[in-house]
């Protein structure tokens, strides 16, 4: 707690100067570019890697980077309900899933032990099964099991958002994207899917352009 202290401290000195006229008309309105859902995970830190500012990003983050697939009466749908925010509301033209190597939740999914008290994080792992059943598609063959695991498991998100009524007329009306990104923590690199060559690939300048 003293270092996030700390660092609110020197936020007030060095930098938010050089922000106070981005926030001061944030605070009236937003309308961010993209919808990120990123895993939780402390070393992903989407605002950083894809270098943007306050305001560019609506950012869903939880363990293993899932989009539930919809549900018309889901209570506990809180990435659904920011999917639909951000799409129905905000108007986003483009979602973003992440995902990331060493991701504990593949690893969880792989059979890593899970303590009994955790049973919240047991039903939501959950999700991530879909993926697992795919494990045997030729798909990143020479990295370890739980890294393919977690590549599979952003394309199975793409999935899930597709079956939200809005995303699916968005998509169908030209009016909305979906990507597939992977952030390599060793290289601190990001990668992209390429539907073409079925893999995912660093985002260099021909890409980004």
């Amino acid at each position: 707690m003293h270092k996030l202290l700390a660092g609110i401290v020197d936020y007030r000195r060095h930098v938010r100067p050089a922000y106070a006229e981005t926030f001061a008309k944030l605070a009236l309105t937003q309308a961010p570019d993209c919808l990120m859902v990123a895993c939780s995970d402390s070393r992903v830190v989407p605002n950083l890697f894809a270098s943007t500012d306050p305001g560019d990003l609506f950012v869903v983050r939880n363990v293993g980077n899932f989009v539930p697939p919809f549900e018309r009466d889901a209570r506990n749908g809180a990435a659904g309900a920011a999917v639909e925010f951000s799409t129905e509301v905000l108007g986003v033209r483009d979602i973003v899933v992440v995902g990331h190597s060493e991701c504990g939740a593949m690893r969880a999914l792989l059979g890593s032990a899970l303590p009994d008290s955790a049973p919240t994080l047991r039903a939501w792992l959950s999700l991530g099964r879909p993926a697992l059943e795919h494990l045997t598609d030729p798909i990143a063959p020479d990295l370890p099991q739980h890294d393919r695991l977690s590549q599979l498991n952003v394309l199975q998100q793409l999935e899930n958002l597709r079956t939200y009524p809005g995303v699916a007329a968005r998509i169908e009306a030209g009016k909305l994207k979906l990507h597939a990104w992977w952030f390599d923590i060793a290289h601190a690199d990001v990668l992209a899917w390429h539907h073409g060559r079925q893999r995912f690939e660093p985002i260099d300048e021909p890409t980004a352009g």
